[in-house]
Order: C-alpha cells, then structure tokens, then sequence
C-alpha cells in the first residue's frame, strides 16, 4: 500500500496562518493595554490636557496634579542607573566570554543569572539595611565645601535619588551582562583568529569582537534600561517618596512606579483615581518611545554595518 500524500502547500498555509494569528494577537494585547489606559484617565486627560505633564503639583486634597516631578525621577534614576551599570555589565559579559576558565566562567553565570531571579522585594530590603546606611555615610563624609554644589546638596537620610541609582543598577547589571555576553558568544570564531593572524594582541581582538557585536550590545544596554524604567518595590523604598525636582544625588525624590504603588490603593475620588491611570499612561508612552528610539538607532548601526561587510568580502573575493 503506497503511503499517504501530505498536503505539503496546505500545512503550510495553515502553519503561516497560525503563527500570524499569535504574532497579531501580541500587537491586540499592547493595543488593548493603551486603550484601557486611555480610557482609565479620561476624566484627567479632559481635566489637566497637557500641563499633566508640565506641572510640579501633586495634591489629592485639591484635586491638583501634574506628573511632572514623577517623569523626572523616572527617568533621573533610570538614567544614572545605566551610566552606572553598563560599564560593570559590559565587563562581566567580556570575562566570561573572552578571558574567564573554564572551571570559573560556570559558577560566574550560575551567580550572575541568579541575581536576574531575585525579587525586587528581597533587593528593596537589602537596600533599606545595607544600601541606605552606606549611602549616608557616604553623605556625612562628603566635604563642606561640596555639599553646597547642587548635586551633593541635601539632608544626610540616606534614602533619595542616588540609592535608588545604586539600587537599580544592581539590578540592571544580569539582564545586560546576560544578554551581552550571548551576543559576544554568537560573533563567528574566524573574527578573532582573524584578527590574530594579523598580528593584533588578545585585547585588540577582544575590542574587534565587541565592534562586530556592537548593535547587540546596545540592545542590550537598552534591555537594562527598560528593565530600570519599570521597576517598582526596590525603588519605593529607598527613593523617599517626595514628589520634588531636584538635581542632587541625595534628595528624596519619586518614580511614577512608586507613586502608583503607594497611592493606587488610596485615591478616593475618579479624579485621583484617573490621575495614577494616567500617571501608568505615561509611562506606557515613555517606555515605547525609548524602545522606538533604541530599535532605530540599532536599525542605523545595522545600515551602516551592511555595506562594510559586503566590501569586505568582496575584497576577499577579488584576492
């Protein structure tokens, strides 16, 4: 008896529309999610317009809000987080991949991915009795004469801007570390021996490596920077909570994840209640529009690597 035909074009039509249909209903959820934000904070959308965004004001007694010093803690804290972290993340990733034995590159990815599953709790509270301790005694033994610059000005408490910096890059540092040190393990092996044999000493290959991986890389980085954006409990408490802009390291300040986490439970009237929706509104928009920017500008270093590559090789095809 002759086997069964298979209807080769037919499961492949329906396996092209199946995977459609989930890759469809991804764009549906984050469509979904903004529409129920939109609709959330109508009511302070209508109330506020666009000085929501502009104003300092944050009091639930007058129905007066503006998320204004909430995005600048946001994106402060975020910010100093990643100046911080990238530097140690991208030479944890180099170690392991490039220089670290085999007897100890294990255990370094064993600890390092087990930082990434700790609980933001668990860090928040490591933050309270550690971190915070650290950082006032680092603010008392500040000199006078640099106490008076704006960016080291402040009450000596411990809990502000700068362990909520300390604090998330802490965080940061596995999701990156991890995502580059793949990276650096997907560039081809012919690179280095390439490079090798021209002459070049292991820390040239190594900088050789990390320009052939760069685009990953930076959406590594970036992966670490959205991961900052979003985070919550660790950064509630040690921040401070005070809705107030300010450009020192140790002023108490707040994150738009915070306030909402604080407050949800709080709000008394639609008003409040719809000023934290929109509160989440905005931070919905912030994040998509760092991660559009940060798919661009990896888009840009991919252009502009592509027409390097085909001269290249062919260049190695003419000899």
């Amino acid at each position: 008896m002759a086997p069964p035909r298979l209807n080769t074009r037919g499961d492949e039509v329906l396996f092209r529309a199946g995977t459609g249909t989930f890759a469809l209903l991804l764009i549906a959820i984050v469509g979904a999610i903004a529409l129920a934000l939109y609709e959330g904070s109508r009511l302070s959308i209508q109330a506020f317009g666009w000085q929501f965004w502009r104003t300092d004001t944050w009091d639930p007694v007058v129905g007066q809000f503006g998320a204004r010093p909430f995005i600048w803690g946001t994106l402060y804290s975020s910010i100093l987080a990643l100046i911080i972290s990238t530097p140690v993340a991208l030479g944890i990733a180099i170690y392991i991949s490039e220089l670290a034995p085999e007897a100890l590159r294990r255990p370094l990815v064993f600890v390092t991915e087990l930082l990434a599953a700790i609980p933001s709790i668990v860090y928040g509270l490591w933050g309270i009795f550690v971190l915070v301790p650290f950082v006032r005694g680092l603010q008392v033994a500040t000199p006078e004469w640099l106490r008076g610059v704006p960016l080291f000005e402040g009450p000596p408490l411990g809990v502000g801007m700068l362990s909520a910096a300390l604090i998330l890059s802490i965080m940061v540092i596995p999701f990156s570390s991890s995502v580059a040190r793949e990276v650096l393990k997907a560039v081809p092996q012919s690179q280095r021996e390439g490079a090798y044999a021209l002459g070049a000493t292991r820390w040239e290959a190594i900088r050789m490596a990390l320009f052939y991986a760069r685009t990953g890389i930076v959406g590594a980085v970036m992966l670490g920077f959205g991961r900052a954006l979003g985070e919550t409990m660790a950064v509630t408490m040690v921040i401070g909570n005070s809705p107030n802009i300010s450009l020192s390291l140790y002023a108490p300040q707040y994150t738009m994840a915070a306030v909402l986490a604080n407050e949800f439970a709080e709000a008394t009237d639609d008003l409040y209640l719809n000023a934290l929706v929109e509160i989440g509104l905005v931070l919905f928009a912030i994040t998509l529009v760092i991660n559009v920017i940060s798919r661009t500008f990896i888009w840009s270093m991919d252009r502009q690597r592509r027409p390097r590559l085909v001269r290249t090789a062919a260049m190695r095809a003419g000899a």
